[in-house]
Order: C-alpha cells, then sequence, then structure tokens
C-alpha cells in the first residue's frame, strides 16, 4: 500500500494538484537573480535553477495588447536548441477546465443537470465496494467529491520505465478506463469526502458522449478551440505525438532525482487515450492564456454556469478551495485567483487567472524537478498575478 501511493504521488496531475496547491497554503520564497532585471525572466530562470530542463511562461495584464514571455534551458537534454517560442505542451489536468467548461455549457442549454446521477447517463459503470452510481452526481464528478476511485495505478505507461516502453502506444476505451478503476473500489472510504481522482473526469467525457451522441475530442474542439481560435491547441486522440514546435519531455518514475542530467527518460511520445476528460488536451501558454481569459470573462459559459464553475468547497489539507474543474488558490498579495495546475509524463505546467479575467500567467516546465520547481512555479503565477514589478494591482 505504501509502495502504491507513493507511485500515485507520481502521477499525472494527482502530484500537480497535490503538491502545487498544497504548497499554495504555505509562504513564498523569495525570487532573486541579479542576472536579469525583467521579473518575470528572474522568476521563468528561477525555475530553470531548480533543475529542469526547460521553462517557458506569458503573462497578460491590462492594457497590454500582446503577453510578455520569457524562456530559459534547452527544447531537448543534451542540445543546445531553446525552448521554441509557442510550443506546445501536454496541460495535463488543466485538461479539467475544458471537460467542465463543455458539461456547463450542456447544462445551460438543458441537456443535462448538474444533479443528474452518473446511473442515469452510465447505467451500471459506476459500481463496486461502497460505490453507487444512482447515488452519484455530475456535480460531485466535477467537484472531486464523488469518492470513486484513482485509475492511474492501473496505467503501466505512468508507472515505471519498463511499462512506459512497453505501452506507451495503447489505446484505452473510457468503458475500459472506468472499469479498472472500479476495480480499486476496495479503496473507498466514503462516498463526499474531496478527494482527487482523474476517473471523476474520464466518467464526465463519458456523458458528454451520451448526452451529445459525439466524442469528448469533437465537443471540446467545436465548442471551446475552434470558437476561441486557439491554433496551437488539440485534443490527440490516440496519437502519441506532440504536433508542431515542441520541447521533450523527461521523468524518472521516481527512479532520480529529475533534474539536470539526471532528468530521465525521454518520454515525449505517449498515446493520452488514458488520460481522455482529465489530462490528454495539448496547448501552448498563449492558448491557455486566452481560454482562461474567456472563461472568466463569460465568452464561455452564462453567469448562472460560471458561477457554478467558480462556487468552491475546501480541499481539506490543501489549503486551497476547489469549484467544478477550477482550483481557488490565494494570492500572497490579497484575495485569491482561479486555475488548474496539471502534469503528464514530464510537462509539468500552471495557469492562474485572476478573478475578473483581466490578467493571467502561465508556465511550464520540462522534467520533473522536485519540490523547489512546484514551489518556483506557483511563486511566478502568484507575483504575476498580483502584479509585482509591473506597477498594477492584483486585480
Amino acid at each position: 500500500m505504501q509502495v502504491l501511493r507513493r507511485r500515485r504521488r507520481r502521477l499525472l496531475t494527482l502530484t500537480g494538484l497535490a503538491a502545487l496547491l498544497l504548497a499554495a497554503s504555505g509562504g513564498l520564497p523569495a525570487v532573486a537573480d541579479a542576472q536579469h532585471t525583467d521579473p518575470l525572466q528572474r522568476q521563468v530562470d528561477a525555475i530553470h535553477d531548480t533543475g529542469v530542463v526547460g521553462v517557458s511562461a506569458e503573462v497578460t495584464a491590462p492594457g497590454t495588447r500582446t503577453g510578455a514571455v520569457a524562456r530559459a534551458g534547452v527544447a531537448e537534454k543534451g542540445s543546445r536548441r531553446p525552448m521554441p517560442p509557442g510550443g506546445r505542451f501536454r496541460i495535463g489536468s488543466a485538461t479539467k477546465t475544458f471537460t467542465a467548461a463543455v458539461v456547463l455549457q450542456l447544462v445551460g442549454e438543458g441537456r443535462m443537470s448538474l444533479e443528474d446521477t452518473v446511473e442515469r447517463w452510465l447505467p451500471g459503470v459506476v459500481a463496486g465496494s461502497g460505490l453507487d452510481g444512482s447515488r452519484i452526481t455530475v456535480r460531485q464528478l466535477l467537484q472531486h467529491t464523488s469518492g470513486v476511485p484513482e485509475v492511474l495505478p492501473e496505467i503501466a505507461a505512468l508507472n515505471s520505465a519498463d511499462g512506459y516502453r512497453a505501452e506507451r502506444f495503447r489505446t484505452y476505451t473510457p468503458p475500459e478506463l472506468a472499469g479498472l478503476a472500479m476495480q480499486r473500489s476496495e479503496e473507498v472510504t466514503s462516498d463526499a469526502a474531496w478527494s482527487y481522482s482523474n476517473t471523476n473526469y474520464i466518467l464526465a467525457a463519458m456523458i458528454i458522449r451520451e448526452v451529445t451522441g459525439r466524442s469528448w475530442d469533437r465537443e471540446v474542439e467545436d465548442r471551446i478551440i475552434r470558437p476561441l481560435g486557439l491554433s496551437g491547441t488539440s485534443t490527440p486522440g490516440t496519437s502519441p505525438f506532440v504536433p508542431g514546435p515542441h520541447a521533450h519531455a523527461y521523468t524518472t518514475f521516481g527512479a532520480g532525482t529529475g533534474t539536470g542530467t539526471d532528468a530521465g527518460v525521454d518520454v515525449t511520445r505517449l498515446n493520452t487515450s488514458m488520460a481522455i476528460g482529465s489530462g490528454a488536451v495539448i496547448s501552448t501558454t498563449h492558448d491557455l492564456s486566452r481560454f482562461y481569459a474567456a472563461l472568466l470573462d463569460g465568452r464561455l459559459l452564462e453567469p448562472a454556469e460560471l458561477a457554478e464553475m467558480t462556487s468552491t468547497v475546501s480541499a481539506p489539507g490543501m489549503g486551497v478551495r476547489y469549484g467544478l474543474g477550477l482550483g481557488e488558490i490565494p494570492l500572497s498579495c490579497g484575495g485569491s485567483y482561479f486555475g488548474h495546475p496539471g502534469e503528464l509524463l514530464g510537462y509539468r505546467t500552471w495557469a492562474g487567472i485572476t478573478r475578473d479575467g483581466s490578467r493571467t500567467a502561465v508556465v511550464y516546465a520540462t522534467s520533473e524537478g522536485g519540490p523547489e520547481t512546484q514551489q518556483a512555479m506557483r511563486t511566478l503565477v502568484d507575483q504575476e498575478l498580483c502584479g509585482a514589478g509591473r506597477g498594477a494591482g492584483a486585480g
């Protein structure tokens, strides 16, 4: 059991959410580097100095027509190629915000309700020891209060270097993933406590298909990606490739430091069908900024549905609150912001936006780094959303 728990902390965005959001309740480290005068570049350099291979960040602020951008490190370990401008990367659990937005659009259209049970749309799918789909609502899936167990420990490609090499191209179907998760239902301890599980959003993707008759990929494309003109964003389906310019991803699977020359195995190629709805989207810092801005300023959701998304509950032990596909994180300058961390085998990201949608900060790193990396990424988002060094308030 202890080995399983250690594995789970390294999987997909479970690590990103638990570690990064937990850090959000602690003090912010100082970011100091006299080499650069630009605060964003200093913070990007500070992340790179924690030992990751590459870092890229973009920030938007009131009164600016284009985002400020900073990069550090290289696109591939052992090379001298810089991080690509507009590079694409797997955004991990930031995908959950896309999925929640689609569900809430369907709610706004009257085609489903947040109080619908899982059993209504997926009869017989959620069942097992302590589980009953007729007692779990769509809201609880999106809010991580369903009690549904995590499927990721069953995915070999995410758990070890040998498993990755053997199964990185394997295709999973959503029903197969749900079945694997239900096999772990003996670990369910309560049906209402907040507990982060990627399975919740796999089930949400399945419900989207039942409601619309079309795939999760198609709905995300037609409802979000195309209307917003997110040209660097895609849902890859079963393709193992990151299209367009991109940096390589690395992970140690827990066998090394995850930094510098010990950054680990190149895991850039991966069939992410195991992360449908929960972590499969590929995007860029620029597109993520535009997506979150459109979400918070009301271009994607009507006021009632946006209010549902941003209505949060306590995430015990995290020091933050969680809504429907969005975390609410305290700002060091007062108030809070919305966003979501993400991690998928060597790509780690953090995206945040002020409550009024006027200021965004998105950063991603390649390779795992360590606790210092997570804290430095969180610090960048916090300081940029607080307007550090840019003559603006928190918003």
